[in-house]
């Protein structure tokens, strides 16, 4: 296709005012005037002809430099792909029309290999919508890509073209939704404020009345209780959009990844708190947890157990309580994965919720996929549990639904985890129990693993985790009655050969003198111990003293 490039000017005849065009005089210097660059371009489907053109250039050699540029453009379709072709030219024409820059030529290699629409610019929205409709894995990880892109990335990035998203955009967005934390914790509190004020208005009287009605629509339109978008959220949505971002690169739409190299807050895990009296009392008082994650004491799960011992969930409960399963994996549980006479489960499946929409999946990581022992008072609540489960069966006889659960409906029908989570909400209220959630049972059962003498190895293969890491930073908290007593193991182990005074208690004088006896003859009673000494309450962390071989080594 023909193209060329030429140079004129744009002085008028002084007497017709006429463009002089090509007959300008001053044409002999190359200083004056300007070059333009003109390229036929591929006819339109009704075979009119179209072409590029663009003016203004002070060199020949910046024009020529364009022309070619076009040329090149033009050639990346084969000359029998009239479609790419067509793509091509559009692309030209649109840019001529608009003035804009040339398109890069590897860039627009990329958008037609394909298939990308050329003549529009892909922005973020566009992309992060492309990405996600490709998506496979986990339905509970794509909802959650979803949510994070309809909620923070489209309404804040998605105009953004795609190819010019810069660390500084993505730092601004996070910088806004910081800023929206502070007007959702101040709306949240004049909310819960206005609440207040609504509760201490009596019922009866018509001013009064008059005072709730008013009271009532100023609440009505103030913004409804939200969630502050913490840390751990906002390394999520970073989360979603690195990866959406990445597979642009892996179609070569883009070179650079903003997501990585934007900084943001640690999202820390909330450590685990045992609730003693002290927090009791202070959550009593003013209605916060001291934590987000919170365990019950021994006790606490006692009287919670003892409480609930008639309930059709109660062996559900018992085996979260003790063996730590995660609520989907207690709700997934099946009799063919279960080996009572053996003490053993294995854990295979797990519910998992979507919205409301139930599914069953594989467990939430490889190493979630495990074996656990089940101690004599766990396995004979599921044998009561199976008993009951098989008179039901007998009750509802044809219209009974055989999922193969281990906890069911009365009809067979398989639970709800969210029903679970709402049924121990309420068992736990009717005993004045201080709040925890469905998922620190869980908590609680790695600590009372603990507190028993499990290493974190152990613990951590009981409830199956990936990480060990996890293990030992969220889910084992320390009883203080444990605590205590590694407390006083420890003191045991360092000698006093202080003698007693006078004002030494008997007691007192009687651990000197026991401390003293322990000492080898010809040892210095101040020095250290050559012998072994108390067994400490807590194994793991207590020390063998050297022999006297080893210590004369």
């Amino acid at each position: 296709m023909k193209g060329s490039t030429h140079r004129r000017c744009y002085c008028r005849d002084p007497h017709t005012g006429k463009p002089l065009g090509k007959n300008c005089p001053k044409l002999s210097s190359r200083k004056h005037g300007s070059y333009s660059i003109r390229q036929e371009l591929p006819p339109r489907e009704d075979g009119t002809r179209r072409s590029f053109s663009r003016a203004g250039y002070d060199s020949l050699k910046a024009a020529q430099a364009d022309l070619d540029h076009v040329r090149a453009l033009l050639g990346l379709a084969d000359a029998d792909d009239a479609e790419s072709l067509a793509q091509i030219a559009e692309l030209l024409e649109k840019v001529a029309e608009e003035k804009a820059p040339l398109p890069d030529i590897e860039a627009t290699r990329r958008r037609l290999s394909h298939g990308l629409d050329l003549t529009s610019r892909l922005t973020v929205g566009d992309w992060l919508d492309m990405w996600l409709a490709g998506k496979k894995g986990r339905q509970s990880a794509i909802s959650r890509d979803e949510s994070n892109i309809r909620v923070h990335l489209k309404p804040r990035i998605g105009r953004l073209r795609l190819d010019r998203l810069r660390v500084t955009h993505l730092s601004e967005m996070f910088e806004a939704i910081a800023e929206a934390n502070v007007e959702i914790a101040e709306g949240n509190a004049a909310r819960r404020k206005a609440f207040e004020d609504l509760a201490q208005i009596p019922w009866k009287g018509r001013e009064h009345r008059a005072r709730r009605k008013a009271m009532k629509a100023a609440i009505a339109e103030m913004e409804p209780y939200r969630r502050i978008v913490g840390p751990a959220t906002r390394q999520r949505v970073r989360s979603t959009l690195r990866a959406a971002l990445n597979a642009a690169i892996a179609q070569q739409l883009i070179t650079f990844n903003p997501a990585a190299h934007v900084e943001l807050e640690a999202g820390k895990r909330p450590k685990a708190l045992v609730w003693t009296n002290e927090r009791i009392l202070h959550w009593k008082r003013t209605g916060e947890k001291p934590s987000p994650v919170m365990v019950w004491t021994p006790e606490h799960t006692g009287l919670f157990l003892d409480h609930v011992a008639e309930d059709r969930l109660y062996a559900l409960f018992h085996l979260i309580a003790f063996r730590g399963l995660r609520r989907g994996e207690a709700c997934g549980q099946k009799w063919t994965d279960t080996n009572l006479d053996a003490g053993l489960i294995t854990v295979a499946k797990q519910l998992v919720v979507d919205g409301w929409e139930v599914y069953e999946d594989d467990p939430k990581t490889d190493a979630g996929a495990r074996t656990i022992a089940l101690d004599s008072d766990t396995v004979q609540a599921l044998k009561r549990h199976r008993a009951q489960q098989d008179k039901d069966r007998d009750e509802w006889d044809s219209a009974w639904v055989e999922t193969g659960r281990v906890f069911a409906k009365e009809n067979g029908e398989m639970l709800h985890p969210a029903n679970v989570t709402r049924r121990f909400i309420e068992l736990y209220e009717e005993i004045d129990l201080p709040p925890v959630r469905l998922h620190d049972l869980r908590h609680g059962a790695a600590t009372l693993a603990h507190a028993a003498g499990a290493d974190l190895k152990d613990i951590q293969e009981m409830l199956g985790h990936s990480s060990i890491t996890i293990t030992a930073d969220t889910y084992t908290s320390l009883l203080p009655e444990a605590d205590l007593a590694i407390a006083e193991a420890a003191a045991r182990l360092v000698p006093r050969a202080r003698a007693a005074s006078k004002n030494d208690a008997p007691e007192a004088q009687a651990e000197v003198a026991a401390a003293e006896a322990n000492v080898p003859n010809g040892a210095d009673p101040s020095g250290a111990i050559s012998g072994s000494g108390t067994p400490s309450a807590h194994a793991p962390l207590t020390q063998t003293a050297p022999d006297d071989e080893s210590e004369a080594e």
